[in-house]
This record gives structure tokens, sequence and C-alpha cells, in this order.
């Protein structure tokens, strides 16, 4: 029966008068009923929880807490956070990965469901009964976890004794080498990988723990685990490249190394054995690298198969010619000032080649353009038969024997005297010769047969060489012209001898690099400041030159660095020396260095120079070259030339 609001009103009141009575002394009797047993009834709650028969009541102890928050875990986070108040989840943090969740109670919780909260003997007790209990509980937990942050400032100072500590191993690893470097700027590709090494490290810890405690079942997880995660990272650089089973990998081995860690964990272990690890693999960076600088200058010496052979079937069509024909058109072009000249030393006829054809096809005209060629006498041969198959369109060109020039001989030339001495070739070809990392590294790539060659040492002596010239582009065999050369010519050197692009950056390719200023002799003449500049596109002043005599001041300091102590070996050294202060500085875009090395130029810096410089060990002519740089090269080769093709070359 429906009652209007008049009837509640009234109900009310009439229970306010008493005229209720019974129904309130009742409600009376039974609130005293339940103050009265309420703590005999916590008692026998509190009794039954304990003894595994419904929800396991055990928080854990100061001790098991103190453990989980100094136990870091190295694939992730550890967070420890109250689930239904009365169970602590201890979870890992994976990126993308879904961790195993471990549940912290007392071995009575069989019973218990932890991820469901389900409890067999939930309706055996009054609610208000288990709300209190779990309140009690969940503040003890607070209480607990409290005093573990309270234990923050320990941890610190631990921290700093092992850093302090570790800054006594030598840890020389650069960033390129660090096996978490950034791909690309971009975490996300490798973060799986990342986590996967992490994992890999870690288990190898943990292997060694085990076979010190006779840990025998779990060793043999571990191994398991190991031998499957290696197998999943495979050669992968990035995630994308890894195996689908990879995240099934890191599941398995993220519950094995939680395992380990209850049964093994010692940290004092662990950091000896994370030091030795440490340098272990720098050593194995430091062998790598010396064995990298040898590799890469036993590449530097040899000779690709295809250029040898190119160079022999050209030698061998040139001396069947009859002798008329042997010779270059327009040799009357030879010692005309009027005109613009290019001198290119050089025993590789496809790099000399490239520099003839670009020279000649970024050229407005061509007529205007005369190169002097100067080879050895092992690819004179060669090189002529080259250009007489191959004429650069309307430009000179004259190929000559270095063997001829009988001038230039060890009684005038100091250098030629010193690499026939027997003191350079025990330098340079002495057996048994220490191999430190040290020795390899600063001295290898002196033992190049350029520095041998005297090919290298002709730039010194451009007016003997070609007395009637005023004016000379010295051109190395490793660039490639991209634009007309003839604003060099109209450059104003403003009385000094040679126009170079200067290579200093703030410290960088000064003096002080080159030069040994612990030296008198040095230290008196050269400022260590002074910006260095580079060979390769150098413009020459050749009146200027035999003016101030410098070929004369460049036999002074080659006699004064006899022993090498003045500088080691090369053209770059004595050439500073030899134009200190009679240097004119070009702009940039004339000459851009560095694309035998340096993989991170700017490409707009490339596209407007005007000539580019593979200055370094990666020759665009090798396998090793830069990839993305070849094709500035490749496009000024023909391959389908017959030479070419039957000598096997790849573009």
């Amino acid at each position: 029966m429906a009652l209007n609001k008049g009837s509640v009103s009234d109900l009310a009141k009439h229970e306010d008068d008493g005229v209720n009575g019974g129904a309130g002394r009742y409600r009376f009797f039974l609130a005293l009923l339940v103050l009265l047993s309420a703590p005999l009834l916590f008692v026998v709650v509190n009794g039954f929880c304990t003894t595994g028969e419904g929800v396991a009541s055990n928080s854990p102890s100061k001790g098991v807490l103190d453990d989980i928050a100094a136990r870091t875990n190295n694939t992730g986070t550890i967070n420890i956070k109250s689930k239904e108040k009365n169970n602590l989840i201890l979870t890992w943090n994976l990126a993308g990965v879904d961790a195993a969740v471990v549940a912290i109670s007392s071995p009575s919780q069989t019973a218990v469901s932890p991820r469901s909260g389900t409890h067999q003997m939930e309706g055996n007790y009054s609610l208000g009964a288990r709300r209190i209990v779990r309140e009690e509980q969940y503040e003890n937990q607070l209480v607990e976890m409290e005093m573990v942050q309270q234990d923050d400032d320990t941890i610190v100072k631990l921290e700093n004794a092992n850093m302090q500590a570790s800054e006594l191993v030598n840890s020389s690893i650069l960033e390129k080498y660090s096996t978490w470097k950034k791909e690309n700027g971009n975490k996300n590709r490798v973060s799986t990988i990342r986590l996967m090494r992490d994992q890999i490290i870690m288990a190898r810890i943990y292997l060694s723990v085990s076979k010190k405690k006779m840990k025998q079942g779990l060793r043999q997880q571990l191994l398991v685990c190991l031998k499957r995660s290696r197998r999943a990272l495979g050669e992968a650089n990035v995630d994308a490249e890894l195996h689908s089973s990879a995240r099934k990998r890191i599941k398995e081995m993220n519950a094995v190394l939680s395992k380990a860690r209850d049964e093994l964990f010692d940290c004092e272990f662990v950091t000896r054995k994370l030091r030795a690890m440490l340098l272990t693999e720098e050593e194995k960076i430091r062998r790598l690298k010396r064995q990298n600088t040898f590799l890469t200058q036993l590449g530097v010496k040899g000779i690709p198969g295809g250029i040898r052979c190119l160079s022999l079937r050209l030698t061998v069509d040139y001396y069947l010619l009859p002798p008329e024909k042997r010779e270059l058109p327009k040799s009357e072009n030879l010692e005309n000032p009027k005109l613009h000249h290019y001198a290119l030393f050089t025993d590789n006829v496809l790099a000399a080649a490239v520099v003839v054809n670009s020279t000649v096809m970024n050229a407005k005209d061509s007529s205007k353009h005369v190169f002097h060629l100067v080879t050895d006498d092992l690819n004179f041969g060669a090189m002529k038969m080259w250009f007489l198959l191959n004429p650069p369109e309307e430009a000179t060109i004259h190929v000559e024997n270095l063997d001829e020039l009988k001038w230039l001989n060890s009684s005038y030339c100091p250098v030629l005297r010193q690499l026939k001495s027997a003191a350079m070739r025990e330098y340079y070809f002495k057996a048994g010769r220490s191999t430190t990392g040290s020795y390899s590294a600063s001295s290898l790539k002196y033992r190049n047969p350029k520095y041998l060659s005297m090919l290298n040492h002709l730039r010194f002596y451009l007016p003997q060489i070609y007395p009637k010239l005023d004016k000379i582009l010295f051109l190395d065999d490793d660039i490639v012209v991209q634009k007309d050369l003839i604003g060099l010519w109209l450059v104003d050197l403003e009385g000094k001898v040679n126009g170079a692009v200067e290579t200093c950056v703030d410290n960088f390719h000064r003096f002080d690099k080159y030069l040994n200023f612990s030296n008198p002799h040095i230290a008196r003449e050269f400022d260590p400041n002074a910006c260095g500049w580079a060979y390769g596109m150098n413009i020459f002043d050749l009146k200027e030159w035999k003016k101030k005599d410098l070929t004369g001041l460049y036999h002074i300091w080659q006699n004064l660095n006899e022993e090498r102590l003045l500088w080691k070996l090369g053209t770059l050294p004595p050439g500073l020396m030899t134009f200190y202060g009679l240097t004119y500085s070009l702009e940039k875009y004339w000459h851009v260095l560095g694309l035998g090395y340096n993989p991170n130029i700017n490409p707009s810096d490339i596209e407007n120079a005007a000539v580019i410089h593979y200055n370094g060990n990666r020759k665009p002519w090798m396998e090793m070259a830069i990839t993305k740089y070849r094709p500035y090269w490749t496009k000024y080769i023909d391959y389908d030339h017959p030479y070419l093709s039957h000598c096997h070359f790849i573009k």
C-alpha cells in the first residue's frame, strides 16, 4: 500500500513521541550487544586469518621490503604497490612488454587468488570486521614503506662511494663505440634490443654467481634462456629486425632473472663482475681498433684488381702502337701562359680520367684548359694510351714520365736521398716491430707507399717542371670538379704564392697538430695557433715562388728533418712551413674536404662546392668508399667502355 506525504510525517511524529516504544528499545539492546562483542570478534577473525584458512593477512616484513627496494631490476624499474590492500604487487616496467606480476604474501596464501581478489572464506566473518582488519594492514604497510624511504640517504652514500671507486677504472670507451648509442636519434627504434642486451648481461652475471654457489638447476635455466635470447636477438640493429619470438624470450628471461635475484643476489660480487666485464669490453674495443687501423692501411696500400687490370691492358696496347701514333695532340699549348694550366701527379689511370673529365665537362670553354700529368714509368704507357683513346674534348693534355726528369736526383732533392737511405728503409720495412695500440694508431698510416713515391713530393718543384708558366692550379687525383674553375685565375693573391682553403675550426687543424713545437727550430719560427690549409686544390703564383726561392726553403726544412724530429712524414707539414705567411685564404666553397672519412658533411656544402675532395682512406675507387658520396665520382666514368667492361668494373 502506498504511503502519502502526510502518512510519512505522521509515522515519524509517532516514533518521536514514543508511540513505537518496543521497536526503539529493541534497537538499543542490539547496538549494545554489538559494542560488547566487537573485541571478541576481532580476536577470532584475526586468529582465523593467520591460520591460512582465509585471506592471508601477514604483510611483508621490513627486511623483505628493504631487500625489494635495494634490488634494482636492470630490465626495468621496480614498482611496489598495494593491490587489494593486503597484497604487495612487485612489477617490472618494461618498454612495451607485459612483465610478470609477483604477489608478495605469506606461504599460506595458496588459497587466495591475488589478481582476482576472490577469497574462499569471505562469507565466514562480518563485513565490518574485515574492513577494520584491512585498514590496519594497509596502514602498517604504509608505515613500513615510509621507513624504507628513510633509507634513501644511506643508498645515495653507497652509490657515491661506488662511483668514486669506479673512477679507478680506465673507462675510455668513446660514444661512437657504445653499445647503447642512439640509432638515428630515435630511442624507440632500439628500446627492445637494449632491454634484451641488458637481460643478457645480467644473465651472464648470475651464471657466474650460480656456479660459485653450486645452483646447478638455476644455472641450467639461465643457460637455456641466454641461448634463446641471443638467438632471438641475432644481428638485429633496430627493433623491427628482431625475431618474432623476441617478446616471448624477454618474458622468459625476466622470470628466470627474478628467481635468480631472490636466490643469488650478491651486491659485492655483481659489482666486481660488472667491472670485470667493462674492462674486458674495453680491451676488445682497443684490440678491434688496432685491427681496424691495420686492415684499413692494408686496404689503402693495395691496388684494386680492376685498376691493375686496366693499367696492364692499356700498357700492352700502348707499346703495340707504332711510335708515330703515341703522341698526344696540341703540344703547342703546353707553354702558353695565357691558357689555364693544371698539374696532376698520379699513378692511378682511372682517378686521373675522372679529374680531367669532371674539369672539362664543367668548363664553359674547354679549349682554354691544359692538363699536365706526371706519372711513374710503370704507368706511363697506360696513362698515355687512355687519353689517346679518350681525348678530353677540346682541352690539351700532356703526359710525362717521372723517370725522364733527370735533374730530379738524390744530389739535388733531399727527400729523394732520404727515401733511399737505410734508416728510412728500416723504418718502413723492418719486421717484428711493436704493434701496440698507440704505435699502430699513430704510425701505421705513415707506412703508405705514397709517402715513398716521389710523385707525392713533386708539388714542391712546380717552377722547375714548368719554368715558362706564371700560374698553375695543382689538383690531387682524389678530387672531383663540379664547377668552372676559371675564376681561380682571376683571384688576386695579393703578392702571396699559394691560394688555398683554410681548414682550421676552433682548435683543430692548426700548426701545433702537424709540427713538433718542442723542437727549437719550430718553436722559434712558427705560431702554434696559425691556421692550417689544405692541399688538393691550390692555385700557385709561380713567378712569386721563384722570386722567393721557396723550393730552396723547402730543401732547408727537409734537410733539418732527416731524423723526423720536426714532423713525421707527408707533404702537408713542410708545405705549411714553406708557405708560412705566403698563403691566401680562398672561400670555402672552392674546396670542400672530408669525403674520404667524414659521413656527416652537409649535402648543400657538397652540392655548392666547386671541388670536392675524397681526402682520407676511403677513396671513391675502393670498396671501402662512403657509399653516399661515391655517385659524385662515378658519374664521370663510362662503365660501358670496353676496357672497363673487360676488367669487370661495377658501378
